[in-house]
């Protein structure tokens, strides 16, 4: 039996007929009509002047547009700066004019948010396009139109730079060098053996979160490089997952823990009408499991629950279903191309069993946040960065996460920076001063809370509460605006100026535990 080739390329070469991607509405789509137009949009790319280095930024849901786009930057030098859906117009301005993106491709859903975000960006309207019909936008079709659909000369690999926040609030980007090479010579879907995921093998790769995160994004252009056809899903449910699981034979998913939440809230019967016994792999990160869900999630799906501890920026840890087991509560080892390190505040690598900050280490290559390098050296000993995080390693390097970044909010898997929100809610005149953090929240984890000290002649009140969620509603993304506002008179803060927010913090979480 022959060895099917390793990349997306030249297995669409070999075989163009192999169905590689099922989109949300059904179609299926072969390699050879997902190589074509990721050959075209390469050309295309290239004919609006797009250089090796340069970015173009996509707004767009979870589709086969999406991974043509990830397919062309990634074989032809350009960044991808794909951006979440949800962002507002302002939001999506900054990322755009921070990348340096030189065209932009959204969807009609999206076009209202991102034709304000190009205008303030100052994107040029014939460098943005639309998949469907929308106002201000070039159709999509007609940036492929005409053009051939040969590989592209001068194949380079190119690389996602996706944008994460931090304690400033603005999202920065992380950008890594290109390093010059064919994109074969990367092979990109080694990345899946990290989790015991094999090459071809009947599997089948179940996209059910959206592809502007950095692992979705990761774990499904991976796959596609190892011969794993892809099952997209645009909006999440849990009985419609189940009903691509069952339908598909489905064999591996990433997912966070509130999906475990939703899934586990189907009733006994709807659970039962559907067989996922095709499952090999759903791997969870993102967001801490709590160990009654993980229990039950084992107990339903049996050994294919894995879990694993990353950072955006690269490396992190691997746990099987076994491995949590006999040690539960670990996010597991250090992956074969990282390394894992507990620090103390002065810089002392720790031994086993003593909390400190939590560092990691990728073996592949470094990186550095765009257009910042204070952020770049900040929060670094040697070739280790870390995120915030505290926790021990123990005796046989398994990583125990005891507490998370200080103020950083996580709801359904989705990291919240509370300053951004805050400087929102500082902008508006009858604030004098605010706080955002965490409350609990039985399905989501955590829900976004503000604490505002109204300023001097305003009344704290439901109008007043109103009109500061009318404001947020103006500049954030849905899921980052305050569920509520409480109101305080003196916000709690020391004779510099520090903000004493567990103060304001922890009496909503009386009774209960704020688990990592």
């Amino acid at each position: 039996m022959t060895t099917p080739p390793t990349g997306f390329w030249a297995q669409a070469a070999a075989d163009p007929g192999r169905r590689v991607l099922v989109a949300p509405d059904g179609t299926g789509w072969t390699a050879g009509r997902l190589h074509a137009d990721a050959n075209r949009l390469v050309h295309a790319l290239r004919a609006a002047g797009l250089e090796r280095g340069d970015a173009f930024a996509v707004v767009l849901p979870n589709g086969a547009e999406f991974l043509t786009a990830y397919l062309a930057a990634s074989q032809a030098g350009f960044y991808l700066v794909p951006v979440n859906h949800h962002f507002v117009g302002p939001e999506i301005a900054w990322i755009v004019a921070d990348s340096g993106a030189k065209v932009l491709i959204t969807h009609e859903r999206f076009a209202d948010a991102v034709r304000a975000a190009a205008d303030e960006a100052g994107l040029p309207p014939g460098r943005r396009y639309a998949v469907g019909t929308a106002e201000g936008f070039r159709p999509y079709p007609e940036l492929l139109a005409g053009q051939p659909e040969s590989p592209p000369a001068g194949r380079t690999l190119g690389w996602v730079m996706n944008y994460t926040s931090g304690t400033t609030g603005r999202p920065r980007g992380i950008r890594r060098p290109l390093p010059g090479k064919l994109p074969e010579e990367a092979y990109l879907g080694g990345f899946l053996g990290i989790f015991g995921i094999k090459p071809f093998d009947g599997n089948v790769h179940l996209v059910c979160s959206p592809l502007y995160h950095t692992a979705v994004l990761q774990f499904a252009g991976a796959a596609l490089h190892i011969g794993h056809p892809l099952v997209l899903m645009d909006k999440w449910t849990p009985e419609e997952m189940l009903r691509l699981i069952d339908t598909h034979r489905c064999t591996h998913t990433h997912m966070v823990p509130t999906q475990f939440h939703r899934l586990l809230a189907l009733p006994a019967e709807v659970r039962a009408r559907y067989d996922v016994s095709s499952l090999r792999h759903a791997v969870h990160g993102a967001a801490p499991c709590p160990d009654h869900v993980k229990r039950a999630m084992i107990d339903w799906w049996g050994p294919c629950v894995e879990e694993y501890y990353a950072a955006s920026e690269g490396g992190g840890a691997f746990a099987t279903a076994a491995d949590w087991l006999k040690k539960p509560g670990t996010v597991g080892k250090a992956w074969p191309i990282s390394e894992l390190a507990v620090f103390d505040d002065d810089g002392n690598r720790l031994p086993p069993g003593q909390l400190g900050t939590v560092y990691l280490k990728m073996n592949t290559g470094g990186f550095s946040y765009h257009k910042d390098e204070t952020k770049t050296r900040k929060n670094r000993i040697g070739d280790f960065f870390t995120v915030g995080d505290l926790g021990h390693l123990d005796e046989d390097g398994y990583l125990f996460l005891r507490d998370r970044k200080i103020d950083m909010i996580i709801s359904g898997g989705v990291n919240i920076y509370p300053a951004e929100i805050e400087a929102v809610l500082l902008s508006h005149p009858a604030v004098a001063d605010a706080a955002v953090f965490g409350v609990p929240h039985d399905d989501w984890g955590e829900e976004v809370k503000a604490v505002v000290e109204p300023a001097e002649g305003r009344t704290p009140g439901e109008p007043l509460a109103r009109t500061l969620l009318d404001h947020c509603t103006a500049h954030l993304a849905a899921y980052k605006r305050p569920r509520t506002i409480d109101f305080v008179a003196d916000m709690p803060r020391d004779p510099n100026g520090k903000l004493y927010k567990r103060r304001l913090r922890n009496p909503y979480w009386e009774g209960r535990d704020r688990a990592v």
